[in-house]
């Protein structure tokens, strides 16, 4: 939530010249008409005409002045509910108004500046408020494009009571509004390369038991009292405990390729759109599940960062990272790259444990270093999709006789299981049906399943 404080009085920048250029059309109307007529009566030498045109001219003048001079102090406040919200779905934003003046208003008109696409600029027409008094309103947004959205100044719209002069006022406050890719629900199926982490397999990193070898932590709340280690507490003058048998969380990568010549088309219903929403929904699902997860893209740049271990944690951490990695994805486009070589030189560097690839078109040369990354993973499932058929309109079946593709092949050969993707095809049906075919069980739907 920002608050922000708007001032109209004597001392605002443009003097007399922002007042005037604040006429209506009606107020020009009126001057013009005032202008004219004491003109007139002056050749034709009628004083009645000559106070009726005095009249005219002088009322917007007035009107104008004392709006200028009116000693208003607003104060205004913008709250989103929610700030991040997935695309296609709508948001909230509450605006408050509060008089702080010892005068009451005359009637404002309050606007908010939002980009077109997320719909018409609200405006709202504020009756007479009180000294102290307070009013609230709010308005809907609504984007089918991810995205982060500015929203604000605030712009507040004075009148007269004739309507003959207008003065607006902005505050220097604005918020974001964040559009984060689609997520569907994942059913949970058991995935190669996860025993690595949390379940029978899982593997433990002991610490140092003897009393002089011992690496001692500083204190956090809820630690056990008998974990305190003396010697390090009174060495380093502050509460310190053991390291003792941490459990290892498994690990999952999350690989993006945003190669810009490896999609076609654009728009919400975009192969490009559709892996991003995909590995959102993977990052959110392999997080809920307990594992250590990263996002990984094909020009090398990973979130977490690559410093220290690179994957998020548990607790606060994994959802403090879990945020940082769906603003990324919401802001996320094509790279200019051609290949995946700085992605594969990440990858290489270590045990990824489960590595979970959306790619775009492959060529041979690609298909050649996604085979390679295979190496370093524990498991290792892609969804490589088609985008000139998502590009083309086709009512046959997906996937219907086609023979396996050659690049599918090559990364089944190097161990990947591989999906294909066809146009329109859901995340949720895709994760299922290749559950279903690694255990045996013969179904027919969309994608190439697992090898």
């Amino acid at each position: 939530m920002t608050t922000g404080e708007a001032e109209t009085d004597r001392d605002e920048k443009g003097g007399v010249r922002t007042a005037l250029a604040g006429l209506t059309t009606r107020g020009r109307s009126f001057l013009a008409a005032g202008i004219a007529a004491a003109v007139c009566a002056y050749v034709l030498g009628q004083s009645d005409l000559l106070r009726v045109g005095l009249l005219l001219a002088v009322l917007p003048l007035v009107c104008a002045t004392v709006l200028y001079r009116t000693r208003y102090r607003v104060a205004g406040s913008r709250r989103l509910s929610p700030a991040r919200v997935p695309a296609g779905s709508e948001a909230r934003v509450h605006l408050r108004m509060d008089n702080v003046s010892r005068l009451p208003t005359g009637l404002l008109m309050l606007q908010d500046r939002v980009p077109y696409v997320l719909g018409p600029r609200p405006r709202f027409v504020l009756d007479r408020v009180e000294a102290g008094g307070r009013r609230e309103v709010s308005y809907r947004v609504r984007s089918d494009l991810r995205g982060r959205y500015p929203l604000g100044p605030l712009q507040l719209r004075l009148t007269d009571p004739f309507g003959m002069c207008e003065l607006t006022r902005s505050f220097s406050t604005f918020d974001t509004l964040t559009v984060i890719p689609r997520v569907e629900a994942l059913p949970p199926v058991r995935l190669s390369g996860e025993a690595k982490g949390y379940g029978d397999g899982r593997n433990r990193s002991l610490a140092l038991a003897g009393e002089d070898d011992v690496i001692p932590r500083g204190y956090r709340y809820g630690d056990d009292l008998r974990r305190v280690h003396w010697r390090s507490t009174a060495r380093y003058g502050e509460l310190m405990v053991r390291r003792e048998e941490q459990p290892q969380r498994a690990r999952c990568t999350v690989l993006l390729d945003t190669r810009g010549i490896a999609y076609a088309g654009q728009g919400p219903d975009s192969a490009f759109e559709w892996a991003v929403s995909g590995a959102a929904s993977v990052l959110v699902h392999m997080l809920e599940r307990g594992f250590s997860v990263r996002l990984l893209s094909d020009t090398g740049n990973s979130v977490p960062a690559q410093d220290a271990d690179g994957f998020a944690g548990a607790s606060q951490e994994s959802a403090d990272a879990a945020g940082l990695m769906m603003d990324t994805l919401a802001v996320i486009d094509h790279s200019d790259g051609s290949g995946l070589s700085r992605a594969y030189d990440v990858l290489r560097s270590g045990n990824e444990g489960l590595l979970v690839a959306f790619f775009g078109d492959l060529d041979e040369e690609q298909a050649a270093v996604v085979a390679r990354m295979r190496q370093r993973s524990g498991g290792a499932l892609a969804f490589v999709l088609d985008s000139d058929g998502w590009v083309r309109e086709s009512t046959d079946v997906p996937g219907a006789g086609d023979e396996p593709d050659e690049r599918l092949r090559m990364l089944r050969d190097a161990g990947w299981s591989t999906v294909g993707v066809p146009r329109g095809a859901s995340l949720t049906d895709l994760w299922q049906q290749a559950d279903r075919e690694r255990n045996g069980i013969t179904a027919t739907g969309l994608g190439e399943g697992w090898a």
